[in-house]
């Protein structure tokens, strides 16, 4: 008996929400019309006279509609109160359409509930979720915070006992939450079959060697050979061709790109695989016809992806009760992604290379962007809107549905997606939150081809200064750490030298001298946030920094938390050696650290409590917890196997203002 498709094939994810706006991104195997529902604390449905309710619909194929729905005030009074819980459905003509997803909801509720929080005092964070990493996957563990606070609201309310809020303020996701360069094959196996399932849309490709998606799907270098479909480029330096022994070298630069996504209905299928469990049971991994060698491969991969795989439920759960905010970093695209100014020249120069650098984009915006603060993407909301209608599209002979006019308004998006640079957003909640595009504002290098771009340039760090000046305390979301393992930093800097970037992902804002400077200046500008927290992802394991301005009496308490990954880790022998040599080299005493650009800052590492080393290596969740006005910084890892990693505290030597006033008041008192 053929399976029916649910209406719901991926979502609800709770998106963007503060006392003005709510907004919920999930995707519907049929165009229907969804109105959401707000209920008080007790389920009572609440009347909304001061709020409208809006849906975007960007259909991606004959059964697969990305809905975007908001509920938002009308007036100045605010649609909801900070820290009180409210429960939410979405209806189809009265029917709710969440009701067929019972793993949704906790046990003792009948509808997915949230809250909102003005004033941040537990913030999760999370980067680097690869579905084929041999690890369990930490992100489970977020659905986990909610389960307890929930089961512990329902006890207590049988015996009048208060409850403390487990679950957090929010999740942020820093970066890499997909991998589009490294897909494995059990993964592109169910990705193909959802692409017919649903009807993805085909597209064509210029500069190929295969003309569409369809003919992609079935050549015989599709499957762990994509390698050589990708585009190349002639090697102009020895370091390259030493590497990678030949005389053309490959655009695409990722290790893993056996497998690289393509199209942009891969990429849409990758992310639906990706959050949420509803399309695996219509998905089957077996897959014969691989040589001995590929079969190996495959069957581990499966392993993985089936255990990855079983985590998804309290993946979707938890994405449907806690507001989630994302930023791309490389693999969301591709490895090294405008690292260089040669690696945009070759990339950007090639029909075929641009557009899958653009589907992932365009991908990106679909799954991740479009839920974000809309301030700054309201230009593209009509751009996507009119690319994507339903009136867009017609079938073709296949069954399968095509791009009205063949690649002519998709090309003409990826050129616009091109163009635009305010990815960024900002939150602002108490402190406010600055999240960082260190990707599409690129300080280029006027040296060198080959020479590291700085991960912002100067236009883009002035606003940045701009935006947080004169502020108590703020956080900033940086991808890429601000203050790196220094001795890490040291052998990308040898490659970048003799021209390797590209070999060692020299991505740090150290690598290049302007931005830098700009940015440290930031740090020591008298108005800069007495209270400064960084938090940022990337690198594959875990530390703490907090950094002080040297010969500065009322220095800002610059906390850097860098939590990676979810479900990716570094190599741990490699790691162990790399974190005793930077301790050995650049120690918080060490006279190293005067020939390197923050010397001026004195950086301290915090010991992660019950651990070898200052580096940590394991799948997990970043908890953030902040006192009333971010003075108070405790960071802890949520690990993949529910267990907590805490960092020591080091004994605080920085004073805000509203201190050194208080001390010297005092003082003048006693005098």
């Amino acid at each position: 008996m053929t399976k029916l498709l649910p209406t719901v094939i991926a979502g609800p994810i709770l998106r963007h929400t503060d006392n003005q706006r709510i907004v919920w991104w999930l995707v519907t195997s049929a165009a229907i019309d969804i109105k959401p529902l707000l209920a008080d604390a007790h389920n009572k449905v609440i009347e909304l006279q001061n709020a409208k309710a809006t849906q975007e619909t960007f259909c991606v194929g004959q059964r697969a509609f990305i809905q975007l729905i908001s509920l938002e005030a009308t007036t100045k009074k605010p649609l909801i109160q900070s820290g009180a819980l409210y429960h939410y459905d979405l209806l189809d003509d009265l029917t709710s359409i969440l009701k067929d997803i019972p793993h949704l909801v906790y046990e003792g509720y009948q509808r997915p509930n949230f809250r909102f929080n003005q004033h941040l005092t537990k913030v999760t964070q999370g980067s680097c979720r690869k579905p084929h990493f041999h690890g369990r996957d930490a992100l489970p563990q977020l659905d986990n915070l909610v389960a307890d606070e929930l089961a512990n609201k329902v006890n207590a309310s049988k015996t009048s006992e208060t409850t403390s809020i487990n679950r957090p303020d929010l999740m942020l996701m820093t970066g890499d939450q997909v991998y589009v360069d490294d897909v494995a094959g059990p993964m592109l196996h169910a990705i193909h079959q959802v692409i017919l399932l649903l009807g993805l849309h085909n597209e064509r490709f210029e500069g190929a060697t295969v003309d569409d998606l369809i003919t992609l799907m079935s050549h015989e270098h599709s499957f762990y050979q994509r390698e050589l479909l990708l585009p190349a480029v002639e090697a102009n330096d020895k370091l390259t061709k030493a590497f990678f022994a030949a005389k053309r070298k490959p655009i695409f630069t990722s290790v893993n790109a056996k497998n690289h996504l393509i199209a942009l209905s891969e990429m849409l299928a990758m992310y639906l695989l990706t959050w949420s469990p509803l399309l695996w049971q219509f998905v089957d991994l077996n897959k014969s016809g691989l040589n001995q060698d590929k079969q190996a491969t495959y069957d581990q991969e499966k392993h993985n992806i089936e255990s990855f795989q079983e985590g998804l439920a309290k993946v979707h759960r938890a994405l449907a009760h806690v507001p989630s905010y994302m930023m791309f970093d490389d693999h969301d695209v591709t490895d090294d992604w405008n690292l260089t100014r040669g690696w945009e020249q070759q990339i950007y120069g090639h029909p075929f290379s641009k557009r899958i650098i653009g589907n992932a984009i365009t991908a990106y915006f679909l799954c991740q962007g479009c839920g974000n603060p809309r301030a700054k993407l309201r230009s593209l909301f009509s751009e996507f809107s009119n690319v994507f209608s339903i009136a867009a599209f017609t079938e073709d002979a296949l069954g399968t549905s095509n791009l009205a006019i063949y690649g002519a308004s998709h090309s003409e998006l990826i050129d616009t997606l091109f163009a635009f640079d305010q990815w960024h957003y900002e939150l602002t909640t108490q402190p406010p939150v600055h999240v960082l595009d260190t990707r599409t504002q690129r300080w280029r290098s006027e040296s060198s081809l080959n020479k590291p771009s700085g991960l912002m340039d100067w236009e883009a760090l002035c606003e940045l200064q701009q935006a947080i000046i004169g502020k108590e305390s703020v956080i900033m979301v940086s991808p890429a750490p601000v203050y790196g393992v220094k001795f890490i930093e040291t052998i990308q800097k040898v490659f970048t030298i003799f021209g390797g970037a590209l070999v060692v992902d020299a991505e740090n804002w150290m690598a290049h001298r302007g931005t830098a400077s700009v940015m440290l200046n930031i740090f020591r500008h008298i108005k800069t946030p007495p209270n400064f927290i960084i938090l940022s992802g990337d690198v594959h394991y875990s530390f703490v920094y907090d950094v002080s301005l040297r010969f500065r009496r009322n220095s800002p308490h610059i906390t850097q938390f860098t939590s990676s990954g979810l479900h990716n880790e570094f190599p741990p022998s490699l790691l162990r050696w790399f974190d005793r040599l930077n301790r050995w080299l650049y120690g918080h005493r060490s006279p190293l650290n005067w020939l390197t650009k923050r010397r001026n800052m004195s950086v301290r590492q915090r010991e992660p409590i019950d651990h070898s080393g200052t580096l940590v290596n394991n799948c997990n969740i970043g908890v953030l917890t902040l006192n009333d006005d971010a003075s108070q910084v405790d960071c802890a890892l949520l690990c993949s196997d529910g267990s907590y990693i805490s960092f020591s505290k080091t004994k605080s030597r920085f004073k805000t203002p509203a201190t050194l006033e208080a001390e010297s008041l005092t003082k003048a008192e006693t005098e």
